[in-house]
């Protein structure tokens, strides 16, 4: 169960999209995330010298997958310049250091290890990670916090727009907000989200698109570059959960055509999106 938070966020340059600073104004976890032209800035700050958990993401250049690297370290400013000569993919790094500088190898080894897990559960990036970690020998008392840091890690992160661990839909969120999508042949079932509309893996589309709509064939390639899609048995099939902006952009790419997302997917009672989420917006108030 969630619970009401207050966080404060402080930009030091006073730019939103530079270095950008989070906290739970209860808690001694700060995060700092900033963008890799920035990486000079954050070497001046003190946290630059902690112990920490860090990420690295950035995204493939042909696929437009999102990519990820999540590691740790006794001196974050010595091991992300060292990233910063040796990995391509990056354009952004969060870190995560405790205002009192009390973590230990321990706690950040053992935050690797749950982060690297949960990341892989929630499937948004593809890891770029060797291996996944180990989990430490950790005292009872120390891997407790080493959980609630974690949970307080999850927030900051989403608060700064990087939901890394947290699954695109829910089996409760499944079962109460399916909807499909059916025309032509199509056999798609998606959720909406706070995020978007996420088309559910093994919804399958037709296997191609319309000649004038040549927009939607770069969205599959790159759909399939990235292993979210593939063609087989004459079908274009999801492979995995994957989140579209609208819900038009979902039905599009599995219709192969132009189309009304809002209208086009329809829960079992045969409603559409439209009227389920904008109903109320459309009725006319009574005079």
């Amino acid at each position: 169960m969630t619970k009401p938070k207050t966080i404060q966020l402080f930009l030091p340059s006073g730019d939103p999209t530079g270095v950008r600073i989070a906290e739970i104004t209860t808690s001694i976890v700060k995060a700092i995330e900033f963008p890799r032209h920035e990486l000079d800035a954050f070497l001046k700050m003190p946290e630059a010298k902690q112990v920490g958990l860090y990420f690295l993401m950035g995204e493939d250049d042909e696929s437009g997958e999102k990519l990820l690297y999540i590691g740790q370290t006794g001196d974050l400013s010595k091991r992300i310049s060292q990233h910063h000569q040796t990995k391509d993919f990056w354009n952004k790094a969060v870190v995560l250091v405790s205002l009192t500088n009390n973590w230990t190898q321990t706690h950040v080894t053992l935050l690797e290890w749950l982060s690297i897990k949960q990341a892989k559960v929630a499937q948004r990036y593809q890891l770029q990670n060797g291996n996944e970690g180990s989990k430490p020998f950790t005292p009872l008392p120390l891997e407790a916090d080493g959980n609630e840091i974690f949970s307080i890690s999850q927030t900051l992160l989403g608060t700064l727009g990087h939901p890394l661990f947290k699954p695109l839909t829910s089996q409760k969120m499944e079962s109460k907000s399916l909807f499909y999508c059916t025309r032509n042949g199509v056999s798609g079932k998606g959720v909406m989200t706070d995020e978007g509309f996420v088309v559910l893996k093994g919804s399958t589309g037709l296997p191609e698109v319309g000649d004038k709509y040549t927009d939607k064939v770069t969205m599959r390639e790159r759909l399939i570059k990235s292993s979210v899609a593939k063609v087989e048995n004459n079908q274009f099939i999801f492979q995995k959960d994957y989140l579209f902006k609208t819900p038009s952009g979902a039905s599009c790419t599995l219709l192969g055509m132009a189309s009304n997302g809002w209208r086009e997917w329809k829960n079992k009672a045969g409603q559409t999106l439209d009227q389920v989420y904008r109903g109320e917006m459309n009725k006319q108030p009574d005079i």
